[in-house]
C-alpha cells in the first residue's frame, strides 16, 4: 500500500489558550464549578502545556459553553461532513486521481453519531461513484487512524480496490462536557477540531514521494479500558482521562514498535522520522523517555500539538503532512497512534526521496 495523497482541514476560527481561559472565567459555567476546578483549568491553560492554540467549530467561544445534547449534535452534523469532505478534496488533488477513481472510502470518528454515517456525506461531497464501498468506523478514539489505514490496506491487498480514501474527522467541540472532575476539565482544555485524509493506492504516486506501508501491528488491552474512554451522561459524551495515560501510551507504543522493528530486522536508531500521536505534552515526554529519543525527534508531533491541540484520530495525518512538507529525509518512518481501548497501533513506512 502507498500513500498517494494527503489532505487536512480545520475550522477557520483559531483560539489561544489565553482566550479560552478568559471565556471560561466569564461564562456561567465558572460559577457552577468549584474552586478546585477553577485551579485545574487555570493551571492547564496558563502553564506551558505544549498547546498554544486550537481550531474550534464555533464562531465565538461563548458557543462552547452551550452544552446540551441538541446543540452538540447539530454542531457535529454541520461541521463533521464539511471537514471530512474538505480534507478528502485536498487529498484527492494531491493524489492526481479523480473522484471516480476511488473504489472505497473508510471514515472514522468518535465525537458524534450519524445514521446514515459520515461516509455517505463524503461520497456526496466528493462526488464518488454510487458503487463505492463505504465503511464507517466508530468508537476507536484517538487511535482510530491506524485501524482505518489497516482496513484500507486489506481492501487494497485483496485486489478488491485500486484506490481507497481514508478519512478521520473529529469535532471535539461537539463532545464538550464540563464538571468538577479534573480529567474532564483537562480534556476540555486539550482537544481541537479537524480532519485528515489520505488517498491510498496499490501503486505509488508517479509525481510525488514514494511512501510505502510495509508492516504494522496492534495491541488492545480491555483491562485498561477505563483509563481513557467516553461515557454517555445526560445524553452527551463525557470524556474520561486518567493520570495513567502517558505511562500506558509510552509503554504500549514501545512494545508495538519493538514488534514491528524486530520483524524487519531493524532497531530504533534506524527510524529517521517519527509520526506519533501526541495526546499531550506529558505523553510526548513519556514517549521520549521510553524510546530513548530527544526532543527534536518528536518535533513534528510537538509542532502540531502546539498549533492545533489534540485532534484525536485526525492528528497523525497532520503530523505526516508536516514531515512531508518539511521534506524530511528518506528512509524508515514510524507512524503510531493510541487511545481508547486501551489500544495502540504502529506502522513502519519506507519513504523515498
Amino acid at each position: 500500500m502507498y500513500f498517494r495523497g494527503l489532505g487536512t482541514a480545520t475550522p477557520p476560527a483559531r483560539y489561544t489558550k489565553e482566550e479560552c481561559l478568559d471565556a471560561f472565567q466569564n461564562s456561567e459555567w465558572f460559577a457552577r464549578l468549584d474552586a478546585r476546578a477553577h485551579f485545574v483549568a487555570r493551571t492547564v491553560l496558563q502553564r506551558d502545556n505544549g498547546i498554544e492554540a486550537r481550531r474550534l467549530a464555533v464562531d465565538s467561544l461563548n458557543e462552547v459553553f452551550q452544552i446540551d445534547p441538541n446543540t452538540l449534535s447539530q454542531r457535529f452534523l454541520k461541521h463533521a461532513p464539511l471537514l471530512a469532505t474538505t480534507a478528502g478534496l485536498r487529498a484527492l488533488a494531491q493524489s492526481g486521481l479523480q473522484a471516480s477513481d476511488i473504489d472505497a472510502v473508510v471514515v472514522s470518528t468518535c465525537t458524534g453519531y450519524l445514521c446514515p454515517g459520515l461516509s455517505g456525506y463524503v461520497i456526496e461531497g466528493l462526488g464518488l461513484r454510487a458503487d463505492v464501498q463505504a465503511f464507517d468506523l466508530v468508537g476507536q478514539g484517538c487511535a482510530a487512524a491506524l485501524p482505518n489505514l489497516q482496513l484500507s490496506r486489506a481492501l487494497l491487498t485483496g485486489s478488491a480496490c485500486a484506490h481507497v480514501l481514508s478519512v478521520c474527522v473529529e469535532v471535539s467541540s461537539a463532545a464538550m462536557y464540563l464538571d468538577n472532575d479534573p480529567g474532564v476539565l483537562i480534556s476540555a482544555c486539550l482537544f481541537g477540531d479537524g480532519a485528515g485524509a489520505a488517498v491510498l493506492s496499490s501503486q505509488p504516486n508517479p509525481a510525488g514521494r514514494r511512501i510505502a506501508w510495509t508492516d504494522s501491528t496492534s495491541l488492545i488491552d480491555p483491562a485498561e479500558r477505563k483509563a481513557l474512554m467516553f461515557e454517555q451522561r445526560d445524553g452527551m459524551l463525557r470524556n474520561i482521562l486518567s493520570r495513567a495515560v502517558p505511562t500506558l501510551a509510552a509503554d504500549y507504543a514501545h512494545r508495538v514498535l519493538k514488534t514491528v522493528l524486530g520483524r524487519a530486522g531493524l532497531n530504533t536508531a534506524d527510524v529517521g522520522v517519527w509520526v506519533m500521536h501526541a495526546g499531550g505534552r506529558d505523553v510526548l515526554r513519556a514517549i521520549e523517555r521510553e524510546f530513548g529519543l530527544g526532543e527534536q525527534d518528536l518535533r513534528y508531533s510537538a509542532a502540531m500539538l502546539h498549533e492545533y491541540g489534540n485532534l484525536s484520530s485526525a492528528f497523525v495525518y497532520f503530523v505526516l503532512d508536516a514531515a512531508l512538507t518539511d521534506e524530511a529525509p528518506a528512509g524508515w518512518w514510524w507512524l503510531s497512534s493510541f487511545g481508547a481501548g486501551f489500544s495502540c497501533h504502529g506502522a513502519l513506512l519506507e519513504v523515498g526521496p
